[in-house]
């Protein structure tokens, strides 16, 4: 269940496979990790009935916390509910997404990426 809420919540941060930054994403705070080539991002995501986001990477970690679960459709047709109070972990460079939101919750979460500095916070699978 873990892995498929981590595959669900990154998914939901991208609209197209190319792109660099979420419409969904509202960022909350970026700073530097001491001593290192690194930056963490704090942000809040929100996510309709409707909306279906792509796969993609990020190049650190990724994790997340939902403030307001709901329900998501697989690329294979299964339905998962994601429940609000749900964490997790997505690992460096590990592609993931590809579903749709149904029903009719908005999910909210909120995200800590520790990526590479100089890198997008999103990109496309290699």
């Amino acid at each position: 269940m873990k892995a498929i809420i981590g595959i669900a919540l990154a998914a939901m941060l991208v609209t197209s496979a190319s792109a660099q930054e979420s419409p969904f994403r509202k960022e909350l705070k970026r700073g530097d990790l001491t001593g290192t080539n690194m930056e963490v991002v704090t942000s809040i995501s929100e996510f309709k009935p409707g909306d279906t986001p792509t796969l993609h990477i990020h190049h650190g970690e990724e994790s997340y916390y939902f403030l307001e679960g709901g329900t998501i459709e697989l690329p294979d047709g299964k339905q998962v509910p994601l429940p609000t109070g749900a964490v997790g972990l997505n690992v460096r460079d590990t592609p993931h997404g590809a579903f749709k939101v149904v029903g009719d919750k908005t999910i909210k979460l909120l995200t800590v990426h520790i990526v590479d500095k100089g890198k997008p916070l999103y990109d496309t699978p290699k």
